[in-house]
């Protein structure tokens, strides 16, 4: 669960932190996967795709370093 403390009534400061705490929990990333049903086929080619990027995204920053 998370908390957010409203300090001098500054309500547009909590959900701006709010919204950061979420994003980095992954409660919006899971909210849009599960917002539909999805085959455990198209659920494993997802993840093999997403596995592929993540990879050539890291052999990237390795090479431009070089």
């Amino acid at each position: 669960m998370l908390q957010v403390l409203v300090k001098d009534n500054n309500v547009e400061f909590a959900l701006k932190t709010l919204k950061r705490k979420m994003q980095r929990e992954g409660v919006f990333r899971s909210l849009k996967l599960k917002r539909f049903f999805e085959k455990p086929c198209d659920k494993s080619k997802r993840k093999l795709e997403e596995s592929f990027k993540r990879k050539r995204k890291i052999q990237y920053k390795f090479d431009v370093k070089l």
